[in-house]
């Protein structure tokens, strides 16, 4: 199978063009880091929104840790009961999961949009595997009463689209596979965002 995105920037290229009716419409863009925020940037660069970071982590299955099932944010938690998986281990990774999103509320200078109430925002990620993450983040932003929430993402699976449309006002994903095998197949380059990278992209004039 050919690459659908050449990277990130490439995949938020494509999904500007698909929100191009938003312009002077949306409010904020938020992504969700790190692999979010260059997806988010290029959005935000063409339809000349603010740049938000969403700080919201997978909690991971004990036993494959990429395999999410659940998330966290520093007010929020998602989860989705699995029978192996005990109360003491989820609690330790909401700790973990914490621990790194305050590591990052701090290195990127993450400060809470003043108001969410009655404004149009965009939500993005750079693939959407089982939507779990993606879950937490709405449903956090929604008890800040957003106006409507708009829903872009690059590739997605169909469990993943199933679970998260009817959360959100409208979803844009530009390419839903038959076979998901993760979301780093459909780019030619998916290495890892760094924090670095973040923040120099969140210092980068508008």
């Amino acid at each position: 199978m050919d690459k659908l995105f050449k990277d990130r920037e490439h995949a938020g290229k494509e999904l500007a063009e698909k929100l191009i009716h938003l312009k002077g419409n949306a409010d904020l863009v938020f992504g969700i880091p790190r692999g979010g925020i260059p997806v988010a940037a290029e959005i935000a660069d063409t339809l000349g929104c603010p740049l938000e970071v969403l700080l919201c982590k997978k909690i991971g299955h004990p036993n494959q840790k990429e395999y999410a099932i659940g998330a966290a944010s520093l007010t929020d938690i998602y989860l989705i009961p699995h029978e192996q998986v005990d109360e003491i281990y989820l609690q330790e990774e909401i700790k973990k999961v914490r621990k790194r999103l305050k590591e990052m509320q701090r290195l990127y200078s993450v400060k809470e949009p003043k108001t969410l109430n009655q404004k149009t925002i965009i939500i993005t990620d750079d693939g959407m595997a089982t939507g779990r993450t993606m879950m937490a983040a709405i449903r956090l932003l929604k008890q800040s009463r957003p106006l409507k929430i708009i829903l872009a993402i690059p590739v997605a699976s169909t469990a993943a689209k199933k679970i998260i449309e009817p959360e959100v006002d409208e979803l844009i994903i530009l390419y839903e596979p038959e076979w998901f095998t993760g979301v780093g197949a459909f780019y030619q380059d998916f290495e890892q965002v760094s924090d670095e990278a973040v923040i120099a992209r969140l210092k980068k004039p508008k």
